[in-house]
């Protein structure tokens, strides 16, 4: 049986607990034990339907388990490391959902020959249809790596880039739900304005992301392609473009990507 834990039960860990508990996922994923720990004990609580071992201290759960995910914020990450860093062995895989830690940090707060796995999910996870970014260092094997990888693909999906651009991607898909729900927040209170029922605006803008999505993904066009097939000459969805362009939505949205990503290095360590 394969034992998996998490430091952290909030809702980054418990969207991934709540992926590997599903029944059809866990028979895809092998027998596994779940165990977790999270100072907040209310955190813990809302994880006994999923037959979760709770553990008494960070030691504790690292001695019992063969992956152990860092589900805390970065900023309490070193109080962890500084406590219980040495517990772990190199027999262990450390999963960090740490925004902008490197795997030579940890290495370096563990032991040398720490396997690491650096992940960089998002909050969809919650329903089941996250975006995960994950890379790994040297000492994982292929088959370890295989096994983190299925364990978000249970959450949504999961795609595998370079260690040195875990930074750069946190703007595409961790951050990104915010600045979505930003732009839809926009939409909703146009639409309030005019007199039109939230819940119906609500309804009506998310099915469009969600097919505006599935366009990008599944369709076979290009975003500039997709772009005109909406953009009749002078129609209403080219008039409501040039505010867009004249406001220069591209460049705002690259300066909030670029500030993510510096933000990711200030933290990285």
């Amino acid at each position: 049986m394969i034992s998996v834990g998490f430091i952290g039960a909030g809702n980054m860990g418990f969207a991934i607990i709540k992926g590997i508990a599903d029944s059809s996922l866990s028979n895809a994923l092998g027998d596994i034990s779940l165990y977790a720990y999270d100072i907040k004990t209310e955190m813990l609580d809302r994880l006994k339907p999923f037959g979760v071992n709770i553990c008494k201290s960070e030691s504790e759960l690292i001695e019992k388990c063969d992956y152990v995910f860092l589900a805390v914020k970065p900023q309490q990450l070193d109080d962890f490391l500084d406590k219980s860093g040495k517990s772990f062995t190199a027999d262990k895989v450390i999963i960090s959902i740490c925004a902008g830690i490197t795997a030579e940090y940890l290495c370096s707060k563990t032991l040398a020959e720490a396997k690491v796995v650096l992940a960089m999910p998002n909050t969809p996870l919650l329903l089941g249809e996250g975006a995960t970014a994950i890379s790994k260092n040297d000492r994982v094997s292929e088959e370890e790596f295989d096994f983190v990888e299925n364990i978000f693909a249970s959450c949504g999906i999961a795609e595998v880039i370079p260690q040195d651009k875990m930074k750069e991607i946190i703007a595409v898909n961790g951050s990104s739900p915010a600045f979505i729900y930003l732009f839809a927040k926009a939409f909703v209170e146009y639409a309030a304005s005019e007199g039109i029922e939230d819940s119906t605006a609500k309804e009506l803008f998310a099915q469009s992301l969600v097919g505006s999505a599935k366009m990008i993904t599944d369709s076979g066009y290009t975003i500039d392609e997709l772009i005109k097939m909406v953009s009749s000459p002078g129609g209403t969805t080219l008039a409501g473009l040039q505010e867009l362009y004249d406001g220069k939505m591209t460049d705002t949205v690259r300066k909030a990507c670029e500030s993510c990503t510096r933000r990711a290095y200030e933290l990285s360590k």
